[in-house]
């Protein structure tokens, strides 16, 4: 472009007596920005991203705890309440809920495997410090869940909880 051309072109675009074309389109294109704008904010809403950028970020900001831990707390109050009972049954249910929630820990934290025995083999005592034990009681749920003949004595299914409880507050979930 000359030096000539530019400030006819410049004035032009920013003199209030535009013709009536170009406030036309200028119309158009705030409508359409304005579409743009909103199907942004309406993606946004229908997708967990905001959720998980904005929302969770900020409750593990102000809590001080990983998001998801009060679902965790909850779960765990109920699996006591299973070992409180003395039942051999609750005690067994208990202990496989137990080790469901620390799969699902787990998972959640990354740690890659198709099953508990997998991301238990990855782990070492840096990340869990109770790990040989956490492998031992996974052993127990195995064998309930293998054997339906398999005695679970109750003090048993306490320290199998204990332990469980241990890792899972090891790893920041309780």
């Amino acid at each position: 472009m000359t030096p000539i051309l530019l400030p006819k072109i410049i004035s032009f675009l920013i003199s209030p007596t535009l013709p009536d074309w170009m406030i036309a389109l200028k119309i158009i294109f705030i409508i359409v920005s304005l579409v743009f704008v909103g199907f942004i904010i309406f993606a946004l809403i229908k997708t967990t991203w905001l959720k998980r950028m904005i929302i969770w970020d900020a409750q593990e900001f102000l809590t001080y705890r990983p998001f998801g831990v009060s679902k965790v707390v909850g779960k765990w109050q109920t699996i006591k309440k299973r070992l409180e009972t003395g039942l051999e049954p609750e005690a067994k249910l208990a202990i496989i809920e137990a080790d469901k929630i620390l799969d699902d820990t787990l998972n959640r934290m990354g740690f890659g495997g198709e099953t508990l025995g997998e991301r238990l083999e990855k782990l070492t005592a840096v990340s869990l410090p109770n790990i040989e034990e956490v492998r031992q009681t996974h052993r127990i749920r195995n064998n309930i869940i293998h054997d339906p003949t398999y005695r679970l004595d109750l003090e048993e299914a306490k320290k199998a909880i204990a332990i469980y409880e241990k890792a899972l507050t090891n790893l920041q979930a309780l």
